[in-house]
């Protein structure tokens, strides 16, 4: 029987994944486990699989970096932390702190309390039923005498006099007898050595700003012949505690205890501010009633300034028109957009700064001005694009009431929202909603530098930052320093040296732990490019500018937290370098609640006493020779000399810049030949 043998041996088949694989996925596959060779996931579920895997591998990702930094956040040097040097307690709440020469004025919840810097002891107090002080200013007049101007929870703006141990209300300066039309104050400020004082008050339906021209001179003549029995009439501050009906003697015993001491009052009337000038917001836009460009041009004549946009040719119906045409054309966006309604907000609010003698404010030559005492204000009125200007040396005949021009106007791309000027008054900063950084030069009367903000950060405070650098004079530019808070929490450092040298650093980005966000910053003027910065937290931090790190953390002692971290209560004492910070006890179980709000201590850290701020240099005093200090008329006759110095030099130059000139002509002359 025939058999049929295979001459080739048996092949064996390919594999027949690749039937199932399709391209795109050749080359991720791999087999992983030999019993999923027919468990595949079919389609939608392979989909959903990839997804979960690609979120899971992102979110591995994120936690490895979040470990990762705050492992190197442990590993990396903690700065260092500092207890107060001292402290002191006051009766009720503090509101608010100011210093001025060897005092520390503290509004409080019943009135004003005043203590001595050097033995943080009670020198006299200012009481009031039912009264919470909520801000204050001082201003040192010298020879031992302050001006204080302080605003309470109703709104009232009040004016005392304080000298040695006796402290005097001078006058509240918007009380009227019907409470019915009583305005209230929204601000408040003091010139530097307390030449005026300005107050910003809104009523029913507008808002203005009054400013008063202090008498100091009469105030200083008018108290000398009560210096001697300024000591002995005393009236009662009212008890805080318990220890209120104790005699006088006890109280005389105790004064080195917490308990109040009696109050000193000068027994004698002082004279009254005059109000100066009454600054109202400028009117809103309208239609032109000028039938001729000469008749809108004459109208200057009567005083109108140019730059506030008032003298137009433009009718009613022509606005009318282009805001038709401007609501056609965005109106899908003006739709997206909530917009408040403007008819609601008739009031206003104001941003004032006191201007020394410098060239932007022009005065007549009868008009002897001194350098340390303010010709005039800047002010600039909320969501407007102006900063006007108003000299502060008007005839007296010039009635207040009469609606005030400004003497001059800086109109600006965008409306301003915050702006500051120097310690020195030789610098104004504005900052606009664009993000645009204006620095004006007061003693030149031109603009600094334009700068701008990075994208998508607008700026919400602006501060002026001590710097070590040379005098102005002894530089060929000068360089500026201001630190920007913006919204967002990020803080940035702009250095200005000129028109076109500008740079922007970013200091502190915006934090992602929201209790971290920063909630005010204080430049100190004792240590050139240090910073104090608040945040959420209640942590106070040192910031050296230049690096940019942490150089040490001012603490309270475990059993006080820092008061209203949020709106911290603080001020600096320039004199003795220091910092004043209210803390609060922090509750403890098994005390009731009252005992918590009853007193308030405030902490003291001196900056000397600290071995870590000594890497600050030490704020150099201007030579003799500098024009820092000197008033506007003596500048301009160094300048003038210098100018003539180097007038030799510049002769010498001139050739040569004729001879370029000449060769470029006629090289110029000849392609036009040749063409």
């Amino acid at each position: 029987m025939p058999v049929y043998i295979r001459k080739h041996p048996l092949e064996i088949p390919p594999p027949s994944e690749k039937d199932w694989i399709k391209k795109d996925e050749e080359e991720n596959f791999y087999l992983q486990d030999p019993d999923q060779i027919c468990g595949s996931l079919p389609q939608p579920f392979r989909m959903i699989n990839k997804l979960v895997t690609l979120v899971f591998e992102q979110a591995w990702e994120i936690i490895e970096e979040r470990e990762a930094r705050q492992e190197a956040h442990t590993m990396k040097v903690q700065p260092t932390l500092y207890l107060p040097t001292a402290e002191f307690q006051v009766m009720g709440s503090a509101n608010c702190l100011a210093a001025s020469g060897q005092h520390v004025f503290i509004g409080l919840s019943t009135g004003l309390a005043v203590f001595n810097m050097p033995n943080c002891k009670q020198v006299c107090a200012w009481e009031s039923a039912k009264l919470e002080i909520c801000a204050i200013h001082a201003s040192n007049l010298g020879n031992e005498t302050h001006l204080l101007v302080t605003v309470d929870e109703m709104g009232l703006a009040r004016l005392f006099y304080f000298y040695k141990d006796s402290l005097q209300l001078i006058k509240v300066l918007n009380e009227v007898e019907e409470i019915s039309k009583r305005n209230t104050c929204v601000e408040v400020a003091l010139s530097l050595r307390g030449d005026y004082a300005g107050i910003l008050l809104q009523g029913n339906t507008e808002a203005w700003l009054e400013i008063y021209r202090l008498p100091k001179d009469s105030w200083l003549k008018e108290t000398e012949h009560v210096k001697a029995a300024a000591g002995v009439s005393s009236f009662r501050e009212r008890r805080f505690s318990q220890a209120s009906t104790k005699s006088l003697e006890l109280l005389g015993d105790c004064a080195e205890m917490d308990s109040p001491m009696a109050t000193n009052r000068v027994e004698t009337k002082l004279s009254l501010p005059v109000l100066l000038l009454k600054v109202r917001p400028p009117k809103p836009l309208t239609g032109s009633t000028f039938k001729s460009p000469l008749e809108a041009l004459m109208k200057t004549d009567d005083g109108s300034v140019i730059g506030l946009g008032q003298n137009h040719m433009i009718k009613d119906y022509q606005l009318e028109q282009q805001d038709a045409i401007f609501r056609s054309t965005f109106q899908k966006q003006l739709e997206r957009e909530s917009e408040p309604d403007s008819k609601e907000e008739k009031l206003s609010h104001a941003v004032f700064h006191f201007l020394l003698p410098s060239r932007i404010l022009q005065m007549g030559p009868e008009v002897k001005a001194q350098p340390d005492v303010p010709i005039g204000i800047s002010v600039h009125w909320k969501r407007s694009h102006n900063l006007c200007l108003y000299l502060l040396t008007r005839p007296s005949k010039e009635k207040t009431d009469a609606e005030l021009k400004p003497d001059a106007v800086w109109p600006c791309a965008a409306p301003i929202t915050c702006s500051a000027i120097s310690s020195c008054s030789s610098y104004l900063a504005l900052a606009c909603e664009d993000g645009t950084v204006i620095v004006w030069d007061n003693c030149l009367g031109f603009p600094l530098a334009v700068t701008a903000l990075p994208e998508g950060h607008l700026s919400c405070t602006i501060h002026f930052l001590q710097t070590s650098t040379a005098p102005r004079d002894q530089e060929p530019t000068p360089k500026v320093q201001l630190l920007v808070l913006c919204l967002d929490g990020s803080l940035h450092l702009l250095t200005v040296s000129g028109l076109r040298e500008s740079r922007t650093m970013l200091l502190a980005d915006r934090p992602e732990d929201p209790a971290q966000t920063i909630s005010a910053i204080a430049p100190i003027a004792a240590l050139p490019g240090a910073v104090l910065l608040f945040s959420w937290d209640g942590s106070v931090r040192l910031m050296d500018t230049p690096t940019p790190q942490t150089v040490c953390h001012f603490i309270t002692p475990p059993s006080h937290t820092v008061a209203s971290p949020w709106q911290p209560v603080f001020t600096l004492d320039t004199n003795h370098q220091c910092l004043l910070l209210r803390g609060d006890e922090c509750p403890q179980a098994g005390l009731p609640t009252q005992t918590k709000n009853n007193r308030s201590t405030i902490f003291l850290f001196y900056f000397n006493s600290y071995q870590s701020l000594e890497v600050f240099p030490a704020v150099s005093e201007p030579p003799p020779g500098s024009l820092q200090h000197l008033p506007w008329d003596k500048r301009c006759d160094i300048f003038l000399c210098d100018r003539l110095q180097n007038l030799s030099r510049l002769s010498q130059q001139i050739p040569e810049c004729w001879i370029q000139l000449q060769k470029h002509a006629a090289a110029l002359q000849r392609e036009g030949r040749k063409k």
